[in-house]
């Protein structure tokens, strides 16, 4: 019997294609995509999803901005949908974008278990377990056991491209103690503001405290690179 030709991939499928150029990818973060709303693919009769060339595409340029630009999905889902894919196309001479300081929205409410953010992640689990143990992950104590959140997933994302390196977690913690210092010193400088606790008020400390990641990253990334360039030179 002759089959008819398919014209949409199965998930096991999309991650054969997709591997080469996400390594990392797995089932469970194409799931864990699903689950978050970024993709919709479609279901057949049986519940199998069914991967068209849009939702290909769409997830490829969600996998992108995950790695090249370490975007938060809140973020990565309000350029799909506000501006269209075709929007976020950058051509091979254009500048990345630059990442978003994600402090005025809280976290969204994302809880996993170590299992599931290491399935969403691509890092191991045991490593998951040692980042937390020096601090660098802060996982809450939950009616089902331990669970990660958001922060903690942005936090991986970022971490893992450091492993390649042969940076172990303890290597790791003296960003956690730059991190701690700093939110200390904006805390002082937004303090005056919240004391007039009023909705006004609120919303200005948030804008401030956006603002002062913004500059301070853009300092921190002026410092490290005059380092840098001395170190190669």
């Amino acid at each position: 019997m002759v089959q008819t030709p398919r014209d949409y991939l199965s998930i096991g499928e999309v991650l054969v294609t997709l591997k080469p150029e996400f390594p990392d990818i797995t089932i469970s973060k194409i799931r864990f995509l699903e689950s978050e709303g970024l993709i919709a693919p479609e279901r057949t009769a049986s519940g199998y999803r069914k991967f068209y060339d849009g939702d290909l595409h769409r997830l490829r340029t969600i996998l992108k901005l995950q790695r090249d630009e370490y975007l938060p999905l809140r973020v990565i889902r309000e350029r799909l949908d506000g501006e269209g894919e075709g929007a976020l196309a950058t051509g091979p001479d254009g500048p990345a974008a630059e990442p978003e300081d994600e402090i005025s929205e809280p976290s969204r409410g994302l809880e996993m278990t170590a299992d599931e953010v290491a399935a969403a992640t691509g890092v191991d689990v045991a490593m998951v377990e040692s980042l937390a143990s020096f601090g660098l992950l802060r996982p809450q104590q939950a009616d089902g056991g331990v669970v990660f959140g958001g922060d903690d997933v942005a936090v991986l994302r970022i971490v893992r491209d450091l492993f390649k390196f042969g940076v172990e977690p303890r290597h790791l913690t003296m960003y956690r103690h730059f991190a701690d210092r700093e939110s200390s010193f904006f805390e002082q400088i937004v303090v005056p503001i919240l004391r007039q606790r009023n909705p006004e008020a609120k919303r200005l400390a948030r804008e401030s405290l956006t603002e002062l990641a913004g500059i301070s990253r853009r300092l921190k990334q002026a410092l490290l690179r005059a380092n840098l360039r001395h170190l190669a030179g």
